[in-house]
């Protein structure tokens, strides 16, 4: 796994201007690898402590293992936690994070994702989103084929199909695919990529290194209303 040069990478986050509180939370550990956004379930109990939770605890993995192991150790970690964040019986409160994580090594990434924060990937100046959000919006739009401004319109459309410690069992997606020199990642959450066109964020990707890109993104972003709170890691290969 080790490298004779880290990756590059740089995160921040900060509160959304309609917060009392950040809900976010991020890891950026380049010398391992891995690199995570969880945004904490607004409205809920305890929002903040249960995206902490679930970054504390993915930097807590042992490092060794191969490319296949760590990314079991890193879905038995979030099942793991899901169990742990399920509310008991005869108790109402929900505390509930979505998370993202990205795993690379040598010619190998995964990405592993449960709600709606955003993998992207910059690869020969275009930009994919890599994750499919686990959302209401995305489930009118794939199921009942509804456009984009249709399915945004639905009172409940920001909604959550899946997270840590929601009420159902936690489905993690995962991706799997080829890294090539040049790729550039970004792991966002909602409050990031939802006050920016898919453009911006593309034209922001090519600003140079991570920590040039963060300053784009985030420059962008609170230059709107930015009522969420905002967290990016940018990753350099």
């Amino acid at each position: 796994m080790s490298r004779a040069q880290p990756w590059q990478s740089a995160g921040r986050t900060a509160q959304g201007k309609g917060r009392v509180r950040n809900e976010d939370a991020l890891l950026d550990c380049p010398q391992r690898g891995c690199w995570a956004v969880a945004d904490g379930m607004g409205g809920h109990h305890a929002g903040n402590v249960a995206s902490q939770w679930v970054v504390s605890e993915l930097a807590a993995l042992p490092a060794g293992g191969g490319f296949d192991q760590r990314i079991d150790a890193v879905r038995r970690c979030l099942r793991g936690l899901d169990n742990q964040l399920q509310p008991a019986d005869g108790l109402a409160g929900v505390m509930g994070s979505t998370v993202v994580v990205l795993l690379l090594e040598h010619e190998r990434a995964a990405c592993i994702w449960a709600g709606d924060s955003r993998c992207y990937l910059w690869r020969s100046q275009c930009l994919y989103q890599l994750s499919r959000d686990h959302s209401l919006q995305q489930q009118l739009m794939d199921e009942q084929q509804l456009s984009l401004e249709r399915a945004r319109s639905h009172p409940d459309a920001r909604a959550l199909t899946r997270a840590i410690g929601a009420r159902q069992p936690l489905s993690l997606e995962i991706l799997e695919f080829r890294l090539y020199p040049g790729d550039v990642f970004l792991l966002c959450s909602d409050g990031l990529y939802q006050g920016l066109r898919h453009r911006e964020l593309g034209s922001a990707m090519s600003a140079g290194m991570p920590w040039q890109v963060v300053d784009r993104l985030f420059g962008q972003a609170l230059r709107g209303p930015a009522l969420d709170d905002l967290t990016a890691v940018v990753v350099q290969s």
